[in-house]
């Protein structure tokens, strides 16, 4: 009864604490248009720019373009995992700028760099040396121009992959400010020698897949140089002091507290993309054009939410950095109810326009017809789930709740978004249409997973420095 008695005792005042008076707002409507808009920006751009790097790679050949696509599914699984890197140091950084522990936040900072440059640089030796026994790991047998081309485009990228890792984790030490601005300019500078090396690599100089992968290999190089230069000035709230640098392993474990989880989760959810990827190859061309003329369209009604990821991690970050749980809850419940809106209209528009826009790709007949029921089925679902499914899983990251996040996401991407596909798609003979119907399945388990955990208030046990 005691026991029971004092834990009473302490819900009530927390209960009181998140009561308090909240009308001094850690950020104002101004600071959360200054932080969110760039970030949607610099979304729209990066999908804008990989639509524009596809059509170029294509006028090589097939051979060039099948290489391209397959190295690109694992580097999206690197990246992911070093963007998850990023995460946790933003987590941190975040949480430190909130408690105004200023110095704190800067060798954290640094820290979060040292790891990621340590960790990617490994990762790249590892890549370049076994580059032949990875592609046969993931892709099998492919034909002799297809593995020469990814080969040469691989190895390319694993060389870029530390310059990636610091721009990442510059990027987000700067959204942990709240200058998203910073990194808009700086992805739109990045971007614009990718897309112009490219077209004069591919075009002027015949390079072929080594045309597309130079020029990301160096705006990667140059945009990271260029941030990190921008993060050692002190003008910054967080800037890379000139001391001599040690690793400070108790900033390091917060890090990686978040990091990790995160990383194993982003890792399995690509993988899991490629094993669906793989089943819906099975069903035919038609099938696999429409699904990837689907995912293009998809990904244009995600831009928001994607943006707002970011901006949920910096905005709650500091409001438990700050100890302030009401506040916790006041700009999850807006962000999300942003987000809400802006997906219903961004989607509500692809939708009204749906026809046209399927016509602008050449599809024939049936794989027209496939492709809007896709859209159809993400499209109308999206604007429903997916606020709740994958923006609200980074204000529980934020509080420091990163392995029921983690192990949630897991057990959905194994047990619905795979499994059922199989059982939809293969078994049910649904092809592409079950394995959509799958991952809405997913987006239902994960939004009563994720919902239920913030309304029951676990994650408040986790809000600590």
């Amino acid at each position: 009864m005691k026991k029971e008695s004092e834990q009473a005792c302490r819900r009530e005042v927390q209960m009181e604490a998140e009561k308090k008076d909240i009308n001094v707002r850690i950020f104002s409507n101004k600071d959360l248009k200054k932080l969110i808009i760039p970030l949607i920006m610099e979304q729209a751009l990066a999908i804008t720019v990989g639509m524009a790097d596809t059509m170029m790679i294509s006028s090589v050949g097939e051979a060039a373009v099948s290489g391209v696509s397959l190295v690109d599914m694992f580097n999206n699984f690197i990246i992911s995992m070093l963007a998850a890197l990023a995460t946790g140091g933003a987590v941190v950084t975040s949480q430190f700028i909130g408690a105004s522990r200023r110095e704190e936040a800067c060798r954290s900072a640094k820290q979060l760099l040292w790891v990621n440059a340590v960790i990617t640089i490994a990762i790249s030796v590892l890549v370049i040396a076994g580059h032949r026994l990875i592609l046969n790991l993931f892709f099998g047998k492919i034909e002799a121009d297809v593995m020469r081309n990814a080969i040469t485009y691989l190895i390319i990228s694993a060389i870029s992959f530390p310059f990636l890792a610091v721009y990442n984790a510059c990027a987000a030490l700067f959204r942990s400010m709240g200058n998203s601005q910073i990194t808009l300019k700086v992805s739109v500078l990045m971007n614009l020698i990718n897309v112009g090396g490219n077209a004069i690599c591919v075009f002027g100089l015949k390079m072929g897949v080594a045309g597309v992968a130079i020029p990301s290999l160096v705006s990667r190089a140059a945009a990271g140089f260029l941030l990190y230069l921008l993060l050692r000035n002190p003008d910054n709230l967080i800037h890379l002091s000139r001391e001599r640098f040690r690793f400070e392993w108790q900033v390091v474990q917060k890090i990686l507290y978040i990091g990790i989880p995160s990383g194993i989760e982003n890792g399995i959810f690509q993988l899991g993309r490629v094993i669906v990827v793989s089943i819906i190859a099975g069903f035919g061309t038609a099938q696999i054009a429409a699904n990837g003329v689907a995912n293009s369209l998809d990904s244009m009604g995600c831009i928001v939410g994607q943006g707002m990821n970011l901006a949920m991690i910096t905005v709650i970050g500091q409001c438990v950095g700050a100890g302030d749980l009401a506040q916790v809850r006041y700009y999850t419940k807006k962000l999300l109810l942003i987000t809400y809106a802006a997906t219903a209209v961004i989607n509500s528009l692809i939708l009204l326009f749906l026809h046209p826009v399927l016509a602008l790709y050449g599809l024939g007949e049936e794989a027209t017809g496939l492709a809007y029921t896709l859209v159809m089925i993400h499209d109308g679902m999206a604007m429903l789930l997916w606020p709740a499914s994958f923006v609200l899983p980074n204000m529980l990251r934020a509080c420091n709740d990163v392995k029921y996040t983690m192990v949630t996401a897991i057990f959905s991407m194994i047990t619905f978004r795979i499994g059922l596909s199989l059982v939809f798609g293969v078994h049910m003979g649904m092809g592409a249409v079950g394995v959509w119907v799958a991952m809405v399945v997913d987006w239902v388990f994960r939004v009563c997973c994720f919902v239920g955990r913030y309304f029951r208030g676990t994650w408040r046990r986790h809000c600590n420095l």
